[in-house]
């Protein structure tokens, strides 16, 4: 920081504050993921435990690929 010309703090601050989610939208995202909650409290251990699994070999399918470039 002591290397940043006096000039460009005000840029270099601009910068900073643009990288950070504001209040409002972290606001919105927790709103968003908490409705979720209980969402799976119907199904039974039997189906959420199928559900997991195939979610979890979903995931390993899609991100675990080897890719040739």
């Amino acid at each position: 920081m002591k290397d940043v010309p006096v000039s460009r703090l005000e840029e270099l601050y601009q910068l900073v504050h643009s990288m950070t989610s504001s209040t409002k939208q972290k606001e919105s995202l927790r709103k968003k993921i908490l409705s979720f909650g209980g969402a799976f409290s119907d199904m039974s251990n039997e189906d959420y435990s199928d559900f997991l699994g195939q979610t979890q070999k979903a995931r390993t399918n899609l991100f675990d690929r080897k890719i040739e470039l």
